[in-house]
């Protein structure tokens, strides 16, 4: 009895002699939805078609039938899989391949049908059977064979070779299992990038660091990072900003590739209203923009930019912040891309930090300074090893991968010892409290005014003038020293350093110009980027000179005396 509501709706019936009677059909047809087949290559081609819920057919085409299905299932199963999968014979001529080898170029194809022959050719002219045990020595007849090879370097495969054996023992046939690894080469050359970058960017030993100042340092530094960034990592379009805590300001400090307009872009660390930048900057997470047309979050880049990669920069558990990369080509960053450049940003935290704690030294020895240095560290390689460590786990049974990234964990350990090398530097001007009182005809009677908003720098550098004859006054920001300048028109000399609250360095130059015996300016800088461009605009301008922190006794004194010797600004 046929149910009024039949679970099988759509009927394939294939005709033979017991099913071509035309009651049969009609009877099925008035309980099902039937589709009429009159070979097994129709049926096939009904069943690739649309959905059948059950077929109907002869006992006596059952079982060819099952079969076609089968041999249909599995050559769908090879076409839809994302190896290329492919038969060649001895001689690399190929007898079969699945659509994925189809779709790949020419020359891919060649190369896989050359491998095959490489790897068992030797076979082709053989005449009966091959023991792996004979005296002839081919040992490795029956194992398959793993091959690598690139197309004009840019794209890599794998393949992996299997003998066919007749009931002879006899190789006849090979099969091969092709995939595209660029992706995963790629991910290779960027864990390399990541273990060079690491030892290079944080490598600024002592002895030869000790000889730069603070601008020769940093430029040293941005070029390790141009390098890494356009060789290894392959980016030539980024942004390195860092955070100022006290204004909440992410200041340029690196820009490559990216056009004017987009280096003078004020952005804060606040998650609205401040670009994809202020928003990494503001929670501490990644962003990536896929196409720059759609995301109201993205402001002035790269021209003709269409996507973008934004990483925080991270010490530990803190922002310092942003590392921007930025491409004309629609979704170009993976999250590959943002897993390793966090990684690299680490580093690159790490190597800006360790020259920002060597401008300010608050200590009275060197061991002090290097104990502080190693403490700040500490926390940012705890994490570089944690993440290294999740990675490996990623990659169980990728020995190579895992090597690589083992690479990596040796690495922080060259680095604490790299850091503590760093750190042991020479004791700067700001190290030098001790020393007898001793005049300087000179500088006896002369004022001078110091600012700075560090106190400590302030009152070391007021203490050794003092030591020296001089009579010095003492500003904490720039407003102060504005007002210091306005009511004391007869200063000698005025040394202020170039990034305080309220008034930047060059305002505090033009201010002491405007006082009419014109006395002398000093600027300072802690960390050798300058976002207001006071050096720039004020060397044109006539500044006496520029110091870069941390600076030693003899430089600060023979700048001082050069300026107060030449009577006021040098006159471009």
């Amino acid at each position: 009895m046929i149910s009024d509501s039949p679970i099988v709706q759509r009927l394939l019936v294939l005709t033979g002699p017991n099913t071509r009677a035309a009651s049969i059909v009609e009877l099925l047809k008035s309980q099902h939805d039937v589709v009429v087949a009159e070979s097994i290559d129709a049926a096939l081609e009904e069943l690739r078609a649309g959905k059948i819920d059950a077929v109907y057919s002869d006992s006596a085409d059952f079982l060819p039938l099952e079969r076609a299905i089968a041999t249909h299932q599995s050559g769908l199963i090879l076409d839809t899989i994302g190896e290329g999968i492919c038969i060649t014979d001895l001689a690399g001529h190929l007898l079969w391949a699945n659509r994925r080898i189809k779709q790949w170029a020419e020359p891919v194809r060649d190369r896989i049908r050359a491998v095959c022959a490489e790897a068992y050719g030797i076979f082709a002219n053989q005449v009966g059977p091959m023991s792996p045990d004979s005296a002839t020595g081919h040992a490795s007849t029956y194992r398959s064979k793993k091959f690598s090879f690139n197309i004009d370097e840019t794209h890599y495969y794998e393949v992996f070779c299997s003998p066919v054996l007749n009931a002879e023992k006899q190789v006849t046939q090979i099969v091969a299992i092709c995939w595209d690894a660029t992706s995963g080469r790629r991910l290779q050359q960027k864990i390399d990038a990541i273990d060079q970058a690491g030892r290079e960017l944080v490598r600024l030993e002592g002895e030869a660091i000790a000889k730069l100042n603070v601008g020769q340092r940093l430029k040293l530094l941005e070029d390790k990072i141009i390098k890494f960034c356009r060789q290894l990592m392959h980016f030539d379009h980024f942004a390195i900003r860092l955070l100022d805590r006290k204004t909440n300001k992410l200041e340029l400090v690196i820009c490559v590739g990216m056009p004017t307009e987009a280096m003078e872009v004020e952005l804060f660390a606040l998650p609205e209203g401040n670009g994809i930048s202020g928003y990494v900057a503001s929670t501490g997470r990644s962003y990536i923009c896929g196409d720059v047309l759609k995301d109201l979050r993205y402001v002035t880049g790269l021209t003709n930019a269409r996507s973008s990669l934004t990483v925080p920069l991270m010490l530990h558990d803190k922002v310092i912040g942003i590392f921007n990369i930025e491409s004309q080509q629609p979704a170009a960053f993976t999250e590959d891309d943002r897993q390793f450049s966090e990684i690299f940003g680490r580093y690159v935290a790490m190597a800006l930090n360790i020259l920002n704690l060597l401008v300010v030294e608050r200590y009275t020895t060197t061991g002090q300074l290097a104990s502080n240095v190693n403490a700040e560290m500490a926390g940012p390689l705890n994490d570089i090893e944690s993440e290294t460590t999740l990675l490996m786990d990623d990659y169980i049974g990728n020995e190579d991968m895992r090597r690589r990234l083992r690479s990596v964990l040796d690495n922080v350990q060259k680095i604490r010892q790299s850091v503590k090398d760093v750190a042991a530097g020479p004791t700067t001007i700001l190290g030098a409290q001790s020393g007898e009182a001793k005049t300087d005809p000179l500088l006896e009677g002369k004022r001078v005014l110091v600012a700075d908003d560090e106190p400590n720098i302030r009152q070391t550098i007021a203490d050794l003038l003092t030591r020296f004859g001089c009579v010095v006054d003492m500003a904490g920001d720039g407003a102060e020293a504005c007002a210091f300048i306005a009511a004391q028109p007869k200063y000698d000399l005025v040394l202020s350093d170039i990034k305080m609250p309220h008034k930047s360095g060059y305002e505090i130059f033009a201010a002491a110009q405007k006082i009419g015996h014109n006395p002398p300016v000093i600027l300072m800088t802690g960390f050798g980027y300058d976002p207001n461009h006071s050096i720039v605009r004020a060397s044109q301008e006539g500044l006496a000179a520029v110091l870069f922190k941390p600076f030693k006794v003899e430089q600060l004194m023979g700048e001082i005396r050069k300026a107060v010797a030449g009577g006021g600004p040098k006159k471009k």
